[in-house]
C-alpha cells in the first residue's frame, strides 16, 4: 500500500446540506491502482491553509462499483480544514491526497446470506454509506438495516441518495431515521441516539440474533453507547466494528490535544529504526520528545500521519523489535495490539532499540 501523497484534481464539489459538501476527485489512469479502495476506507488530505500545513482524514462515501472517488466533508466549528473545503475549494483545484487506508470493513462474500446493521450519527454516515452500497451490490443474498441519527431531516447527509437506494433495494434495505429535534410519526424514530434508543431498535426492529455484522460510526458518545447496547443485547464483540472520528476531551482542551508525558520505565534514549517502502532509516529518540512520530518528523522522515491524537489510525505501524507503550489508542483493536501494531503518534520507546515497520500495515 502506498503511503505517499499524490496531487489529485477536484472534479466537483457539491453542497449536500447547509453544513456539508461532497468532494469528488479525478483519478488519472496511472494512479487508479493506487486509489482503488475497499468499502469503509478513508482518504487523508493535505493542504497549506493560512501558511500552515494541515492534514485531515475523510471517509470515502462511494461504493466500490461506483467508479468514482469522493468524500463527504461536514463543517466543524473552528475546523480550519473543513471550512476551507466548504468555502474555498473549487472544481479544478488540486489537493494532495494519500492512498486509501483503514480497516473499517468486513470482506465481501458474494454467496453469503447475511444481515448487516449500520448505526450512524451525523457525518458518521460516510463510511457506512460506502459499506452499505457495496454490500447490497456484491452480496445479492444479504440485507442491510441502517439506523441513522440526525437533528432533523434537512441536516441529514445523503438523504436523497439513501432514498434512491431504498427504492432500488426495497426488499433488502431497511432505513430507519432518528431525529432529535424534529417530530416523527413514531416515537421510536425520535430522540437521542443513546443506549436506550438503540436498545429499543434491537428489541423491536433488528433483533440481535439476526445480526452478522454491525458497523458503528458517529460522535464518540454515540459510539460508546451503541457498543454498550449491542453487547447488552447479546451481539458478539467480534461482530461489532467501530470507526471513531474523535474522542472526549477535558473542558477547555484544544481539539486533538494529547498531553505527552514521560513515565517511569520509558527509555532515556533510544535508537529507532523506521522501515517504510522497503527503506530503513535510523534516528535518535530522547525521553523528552512527545512521540516516535514527532522524532521521525524532526529527523526529516516522511511517514504517514493525520490526526496525531490516536484516533484515525493513519500512523499505524508494527513493532518488529523492542518494546513501546502508547499514550492512548482509539484506532487499534485488541487483536491488532496483540499482533504488535502501534500508533506512531502515541508511541514511546521502552527499550533502547526499537524497529518499526510502516510496510506491515
Amino acid at each position: 500500500m502506498s503511503t505517499l501523497f499524490h496531487d489529485l484534481r477536484v472534479k466537483s464539489i457539491e453542497p449536500d446540506t447547509a453544513e456539508a459538501s461532497i468532494v469528488s476527485f479525478e483519478v488519472p489512469p496511472e494512479l487508479r491502482s493506487v486509489f482503488g479502495f475497499t468499502q469503509g476506507q478513508y482518504l487523508t488530505l493535505r493542504a497549506s491553509i493560512d501558511g500552515q500545513e494541515l492534514r485531515r482524514s475523510y471517509s470515502i462515501c462511494a461504493g466500490v462499483d461506483d467508479g468514482e472517488l469522493r468524500v463527504g466533508v461536514r463543517r466543524v466549528k473552528g475546523g480550519a480544514f473543513s471550512n476551507w473545503i466548504n468555502e474555498s475549494v473549487r472544481p479544478g483545484d488540486t489537493i494532495s491526497v494519500m492512498a486509501p487506508q483503514g480497516r473499517f470493513f468486513v470482506p465481501i462474500e458474494p454467496a453469503a446470506k447475511r444481515h448487516h446493521l449500520g448505526i450512524a450519527g451525523g457525518s458518521g454516515i460516510t463510511p457506512i454509506l460506502s459499506i452499505m452500497k457495496t454490500v447490497l451490490a456484491r452480496e445479492p443474498l444479504s440485507r442491510f438495516t441502517l439506523i441513522y441519527g440526525n437533528r432533523m431531516l434537512r441536516s441529514t447527509m445523503f438523504k436523497e441518495e439513501l432514498e434512491d437506494l431504498k427504492n432500488r433495494y426495497m426488499t433488502r434495505l431497511s432505513l430507519q431515521h432518528v431525529f432529535s429535534d424534529e417530530p416523527t410519526d413514531s416515537p421510536l424514530n425520535m430522540g437521542l441516539m443513546n443506549r436506550d434508543k438503540i436498545g429499543e431498535f434491537l428489541a423491536a426492529v433488528v433483533p440481535a440474533p439476526t445480526l452478522d455484522h454491525v458497523y458503528v460510526c458517529g460522535p464518540f458518545q454515540m459510539n460508546d453507547e451503541a457498543e454498550a447496547a449491542l453487547l447488552a443485547a447479546g451481539v458478539p464483540e467480534s461482530a461489532i466494528h467501530i470507526e471513531r472520528f474523535g474522542v472526549a476531551l477535558p473542558a477547555g482542551a484544544p481539539v486533538g490535544a494529547v498531553m505527552h508525558e514521560a513515565r517511569p520505565g520509558d527509555a532515556e534514549q533510544a535508537r529507532v529504526v523506521i522501515i517504510r517502502d522497503g527503506m530503513r532509516r535510523e534516528i535518535d529518540f530522547r525521553k523528552d520528545q512527545p512521540s516516535i512520530l514527532d522524532a521521525a518528523s524532526a529527523a526529516g522522515l516522511e511517514v504517514p500521519f493525520s490526526c496525531t491524537s490516536g484516533v484515525c489510525g493513519t500512523c499505524r505501524c508494527k513493532v518488529m523489535e523492542g518494546e513501546v507503550r502508547m499514550e492512548r489508542n482509539f484506532a487499534l483493536d485488541k487483536a491488532e495490539v496483540a499482533n504488535g501494531f502501534v500508533l506512531a503518534c502515541q508511541a514511546h520507546p521502552l527499550t533502547e532499540r526499537v524497529v518499526l515497520s510502516f510496510d506491515e500495515r
